[in-house]
């Protein structure tokens, strides 16, 4: 099965956030630029019979016969490209986040191969979401399931709750880590293998495979002395990595921790990491929506042709949805989680808040149609169409953006906060039914907003060509 897939993941404690919330972070890169996707709700099932198979690889297994509401942003074309679930949350606040592709390296996949018809990045939400009641529950959850179906490709898979967020890498066939993220610490990670030192007398912030330490022991897989650093056994320090990897890990270091000195070849960066101040939604957006901006490697920048090639940004064209689950501790609990979804390249489009207690999306993001109609009607494809716009005169209509950016953040901080102090005497159906309506309301403000600038960069646009001419009047 394919597995080329590329991501970016930045994940925050309660402890180093601005306002004490969890944020689980990851861009989804697809294949191509456009991989249109949809944004929906699953409902809540009871006393079914069903199984689940996927139309990729083959993959089938029998679902629960309950299971919980949850999110989930899946492809249009689920014939051809498969479903894709992705991010989004559970009834019960569970945000889940899978996957970020992850690549082993030889030694350890041919002592433990990968299944072809295992548990794949296409179904693994639909296999583990609406069934956890809690973020650490969600890495022993998946794990029993790769123990049984075993993995097709290497995924790090993200879950997360009021309290925790938990890391989780399955590397080969059989076998995985994961770890807590530390309240008051941060992590980011793309692509690559991330988690180092594994504790496993701490089993509140290390899981594992069973049987992990003597696979590696008997298969004689430890490269190090001393130690036992999971990157260094099952991962790969390549100079694809250099390019391809690293720098995004840099990057998000350079903006959380200015102050240090470190190169973006640098295979050893650490995937832990305190920030110098609190981490703000501003923050993760910013890293996730980066083109390596105010260095000489940002490809629309000023540096020279080669820096400006040297390594993959973050936010790229086939970024087909940029999200940030957060779960906020200063709120109701049923009005807690929010997923903050972007649907457009990250670098030029918002990202759209949407609370997690809620029974459908509005319209214009559950139906997506497989290519662009000009009405606009689609969010995904209104999105598209502004990054596209930008980016055609990036000079010329960079602050035009910039400004709806700002004003929008500012108009959504307004608005969740407003709509969670309205939740405050609401419970059960009558609250679900108030965040359903409140994030279909969002949806139509940022729609009006939205068309306005495409239609003055369109207008702005028409004045650009450069089929034009001037005659001298006196000629």
């Amino acid at each position: 099965m394919k597995n080329l897939k590329a991501c970016t993941t930045v994940l925050v404690g309660k402890d180093a956030t601005i306002d004490g919330s969890t944020m689980a972070a990851r861009n989804d890169d697809t294949f191509l630029p456009l991989t249109p996707q949809r944004f929906v709700v699953y409902p809540s099932v009871t006393g079914r019979h069903e199984t689940l198979t996927s139309n990729q690889n083959g993959f089938s297994a029998p679902l629960p016969e309950n299971g919980y509401r949850y999110q989930g942003t899946p492809n249009v074309d689920v014939e051809h490209e498969g479903v894709y679930d992705e991010n989004g949350f559970n009834e019960k606040n569970i945000g889940m986040s899978a996957t970020e592709s992850v690549y082993a390296n030889e030694r350890v996949l041919a002592a433990d191969p990968l299944i072809k018809n295992g548990l794949a990045e296409d179904s693994i939400v639909a296999m583990v979401l609406p069934f956890i009641n809690s973020a650490k529950e969600g890495v022993t959850y998946l794990g029993q399931l790769i123990a049984k179906y075993g993995s097709p490709e290497g995924n790090g898979v993200i879950f997360s709750d009021a309290s925790d967020i938990w890391y989780m890498e399955i590397v080969t066939g059989h076998h995985w880590v994961a770890q807590r993220i530390p309240d008051n610490a941060y992590a980011a990670t793309g692509n690559r293998v991330a988690i180092q030192t594994v504790d496993f007398d701490d089993p509140d912030n290390f899981l594992w495979s069973d049987g992990i330490q003597a696979f590696v022991a008997d298969n004689h897989l430890n490269p190090d002395k001393t130690g036992w650093n999971f990157r260094h056994i099952f991962g790969t320090a390549t100079e694809f990595d250099q390019h391809y990897n690293t720098p995004r890990q840099w990057y998000a270091q350079k903006t959380l921790n200015p102050e240090i000195d470190q190169s973006p070849e640098d295979l050893d960066l650490p995937f832990i990491r305190r920030a110098n101040h609190k981490i703000s939604l501003e923050d993760v957006e910013s890293i996730l929506s980066s083109h390596y901006n105010g260095t000489q490697f940002d490809p629309l920048g000023h540096g020279s042709e080669a820096d400006k090639r040297r390594y993959r940004p973050i936010s790229l064209s086939r970024t087909q949805n940029s999200h940030i689950l957060q779960v906020r501790n200063d709120a109701p609990v049923e009005a807690s989680a929010i997923m903050w979804l972007c649907f457009g390249i990250p670098a030029f489009t918002p990202y759209v808040p949407f609370f997690g207690n809620a029974n459908e999306t509005d319209t214009s993001y559950h139906e997506t149609p497989l290519e662009l109609n000009i009405d606009l009607k689609s969010a995904y494809w209104m999105y598209r169409t502004l990054s596209m716009l930008v980016e055609s005169h990036h000079a010329k209509f960079i602050q035009a953006d910039l400004d709806y950016l700002k004003a929008s953040r500012e108009y959504h901080y307004h608005f969740v906060n407003a709509t969670i102090n309205q939740s405050q005497n609401l419970h059960g159906t009558q609250l679900t039914e108030f965040l359903t309506n409140q994030n279909k309301a969002i949806t139509k403000e940022m729609a009006v907003r939205t068309k306005l600038l495409i239609e003055q960069l369109i207008m702005h646009g028409l004045q650009l060509s450069e089929l034009t001419f001037t005659m001298d009047k006196n000629l």
